[in-house]
């Protein structure tokens, strides 16, 4: 073949090369709002099947009347259809308390203002009075792990360096939005005042990125803080 032939063959090569060759443009994504409005997350407190009303202070007072656990139910917004695959919306609710029960009878609180607020490095080194002793949470995981009123116990000899570890604890009700979550009640806990909180996450595969998008995926989290009085 000639010289000249074979310029102009690779020459040819080029130019189909460059036309064919796959964009390196980003896709332009557009992403629905995750609500048609404002994302709303409303819970009530129910013992005995009957809806427990706030005080003046806005604090739920429950009498402890035999029924061994009182009921957090939540009314969340439907989301974008974007947001619902095959019928089943990525939504989240997530429950925790700062109360402890551990021997069955012995009840403790942890200091906290949100989900899953006592699990920080001062959280799990907080000094604990139970009785005449002093734990932390890190003593306990390795003892005897408490249990968590809203429905989870440590696990035993836990990890809690784990980039995992807390997909372990807090209770979770997902892909509906009509969340519900039974909280142990007894009459050991007469007196007592419960913290309860709730993180309600619409979309839960909020932040990713997903590859040619030219944004990350949106969502909308929720803090909720109820506070229980025991009479």
């Amino acid at each position: 073949m000639k010289e000249s032939t074979k310029t102009i063959l690779l020459f040819l090569g080029l130019i189909l090369s460059l036309i064919f060759a796959p964009s390196c443009t980003k896709q332009e994504t557009i992403h629905q709002s995750v609500c048609d409005g404002n994302c709303d997350a409303t819970h009530i407190v129910v013992y005995k099947n009957q809806e427990i009303f706030p005080n003046g202070n806005g604090h739920y007072e429950i009498e402890w009347d035999g029924l061994n656990y009182f009921q957090i139910r939540g009314l969340l917004t439907p989301m974008n259809d974007q947001y619902v695959i095959n019928g089943v919306p990525l939504i989240e609710t997530r429950y925790d308390s700062d109360y402890w029960v551990i021997f069955d009878s012995l009840q403790f609180q942890t200091p906290m203002y949100s989900y899953l607020g006592w699990f920080t490095d001062q959280g799990l080194n907080t000094p604990i009075s139970i009785g005449p002793y002093v734990y932390t949470m890190n003593d306990l995981i390795n003892l005897h792990p408490p249990y968590n009123i809203a429905g989870y116990q440590l696990p035993k000899h836990w990890n809690t360096d784990s980039p995992v570890a807390s997909s372990y604890v807090g209770s979770y009700s997902k892909y509906n939005y009509n969340p519900t979550q039974n909280f142990l009640l007894d009459d050991e806990m007469v007196g007592d005042t419960i913290n309860i909180f709730i993180e309600t996450i619409f979309n839960f595969e909020q932040g990713i990125w997903y590859h040619g998008h030219d944004a990350p995926v949106p969502g909308e989290t929720i803090q909720t803080q109820i506070k229980v009085i025991v009479i």
